[in-house]
């Protein structure tokens, strides 16, 4: 059976466990690898990132990739368009979800719990998220989804990529620039109302509050800093 290599915070993964509910397959199997940030995982997968995609050994990475595969080894029910333009706005979207939104968030998430934040990369990173939310607002779906009046690839890509922005967002000092977009806040409240969207969005508070607890704790830093010896150890 394939498994999907994931975790409960992982915004890229989120965006295929949501495909993976929508289209309703249960023979993809969703696990946490035990060595994910160690050298071992970086070993057998060089990007050292989740989502993988593990098709008995075979190894793919990138949750794009691994959405694209998923539509054409499961082609029903379909997350892309009924026309080639379609897709393409439909890729289009969840590009921006992707690579303008959760990209920078993902690169800004550290300085919310930052002892001391590099205003120069919140300036940055937290302008680059607010610009494309705006472009966001005149590109997105009025009706409930964001493009084609049905859920589809660019809905599970922009519900992970606005969980961060509403969620990590304001920790760095930057305003959470959603309510302002008036078709993007009309989009986010309705999406959370799908029942994938959902499930995928009560996992990541789920790993939000379990991350929070470890950085209370101490724990998160220790396991970052025994990470980081042990990658260096291995490339010594």
């Amino acid at each position: 059976m394939p498994k999907l290599y994931s975790g409960d915070l992982s915004p890229y993964s989120a965006r295929v466990r949501m495909q993976i509910y929508a289209k309703g397959i249960t023979d993809i199997e969703l696990e946490r690898p035990a060595d994910f940030g160690m050298p071992s995982f970086r070993q057998r997968l060089p990007i050292g990132r989740i989502p993988v995609l593990d098709i008995d050994g075979d190894l793919m990475p990138e949750s794009d990739v691994i959405a694209e595969y998923i539509e054409e080894v499961y082609p029903q029910p379909s997350l892309l368009g009924a026309t080639p333009r379609e897709t393409a706005h439909i890729r289009t979207l969840a590009r921006i979800g992707d690579v303008y939104l959760m990209n920078n968030m993902f690169m800004l998430g550290p300085q919310s719990r930052a002892e001391s934040r590099d205003q120069g990369i919140v300036d940055l990173l937290g302008g680059q998220v607010v610009r494309n939310v705006k472009a966001l607002d005149k590109m997105i779906g009025t009706d409930g989804h964001a493009a084609c009046g049905r859920l589809t690839l660019a809905d599970c890509a922009l519900v992970p990529a606005l969980f961060l922005i509403e969620n990590v967002l304001p920790g760095t000092g930057v305003e959470n620039p959603v309510p302002k977009a008036a078709n993007v806040a009309a989009w986010w409240a309705a999406i959370q109302t799908n029942e994938h969207a959902a499930k995928v969005l009560a996992e990541l508070h789920r790993g939000l509050e379990e991350r929070r607890e470890l950085i209370r704790s101490g724990a998160f830093a220790k396991m970052m800093a025994a990470a980081k010896a042990a990658m260096d150890a291995a490339e010594a």
